[in-house]
């Protein structure tokens, strides 16, 4: 039988029109593993506060990132798609989805569908497992394939955290940074609300929960992004004194995983560290969180207080390394399933 293999990645606006930023925002925020929150609740704030106040200024942000081609996430993931296709046979078919906006879930099953395939190998294009990203992905096929009445065999990726190839790659992504600049490193992952952590395991926050992957904590995205950098660390022969973990883009009152990267990067400036360099390992393409984020915001905090330079590491996008990287992930998934 002919395997589909989907690729997914979180999304994106259509545009960056104000319009667009909501509409985005509006699907992606009602995810119930996203906000964990009673219904009315979460409607009420996604679409009372969120979405009204938030959008103009995401809009903003979304068109200081937009390229001549379109959103980065979205081009570097279409070109991906293109080159990771060349690389199997007429009896795989590639497709690529979104799991908010477009090009839709349910539309790229259609073509799978539609171009004979016989089964399954969804691959969410997230690192690091959690249940607002690779859940709510899985989820979100899942009940496609219901609604479509289509009952097919359906495999998929979990994680691919500490994945050689995939930590090869992004080790790979520093010879764009002038490493004799540099005196400190920083690794800063997308944030998720404590609560979060504690439904996956429940040692979760408690002390030295991150220091290794254990089969009581294997789910654990806090668990899994400690061990993505130390997998990078030993790579670049760094020591525990030479680099920091820590997590952005938090929102609301609710806690956060902690450190918050902006608490760091103030942190290391005030200490008299001139030159960070900040990867991004919890995305595989740029996108807001790290063009914007880390490369402008971050940046400039760093500077304001006494820092020199902050050195973002390019994502892996559509490069070569990241094309073999990802043939290596399926491919000894597939061996192994």
């Amino acid at each position: 039988m002919k395997l589909g293999i989907l690729l997914i990645n979180l999304g994106t606006p259509d545009s960056y029109s104000v319009v667009d930023v909501r509409r985005f925002l509006r699907e992606f925020l009602m995810d119930p593993l996203v906000i964990n929150l009673p219904f009315l609740r979460r409607w009420m704030l996604v679409n009372g506060i969120i979405a009204p106040f938030r959008g103009p200024k995401a809009a903003k942000e979304y068109q200081r990132l937009w390229t001549p081609q379109g959103s980065p996430l979205k081009v570097h993931s279409e070109k991906l798609l293109n080159k990771l296709t060349k690389k199997f046979d007429e009896k795989h078919q590639l497709a690529l989805a979104m799991r908010y906006q477009n090009p839709s879930v349910a539309s790229a099953l259609k073509l799978l569908r539609e171009g004979g395939c016989g089964k399954l190998l969804v691959v969410p294009l997230f690192p690091q497992y959690a249940e607002a990203t690779t859940l709510s992905t899985i989820k979100k096929v899942t009940d496609e394939l219901v609604a479509m009445n289509w009952q097919v065999p359906c495999d998929h990726i979990d994680s691919f955290a500490t994945d050689e190839n995939f930590i090869n790659g992004l080790v790979s992504r520093t010879q764009d940074v002038d490493i004799l600049k540099v005196d400190y490193t920083v690794f800063s992952y997308h944030g998720l609300p404590e609560q979060q952590l504690k439904n996956v395991s429940d040692n979760c926050l408690t002390e030295n929960c991150c220091s290794e992957i254990t089969d009581e904590n294997k789910n654990c995205y806090k668990a899994q992004c400690f061990a993505t950098s130390r997998a990078i660390a030993e790579k670049l022969n760094l020591s525990d004194q030479q680099y920091r973990v820590c997590f952005q883009s938090r929102q609301g009152k609710m806690p956060w995983i902690r450190p918050y990267t902006d608490d760091v990067i103030k942190e290391l400036a005030k200490k008299g560290y001139q030159n960070l360099r900040v990867f991004s390992p919890a995305f595989v393409a740029d996108c807001l969180e790290t063009t914007i984020e880390i490369g402008e915001t971050y940046r400039d905090l760093f500077k304001e207080f006494g820092g020199n330079e902050l050195h973002l590491v390019p994502g892996l996008n559509s490069s070569d390394v990241w094309v073999d990287a990802l043939e290596s992930i399926i491919c000894n998934h597939m061996e192994r399933s």
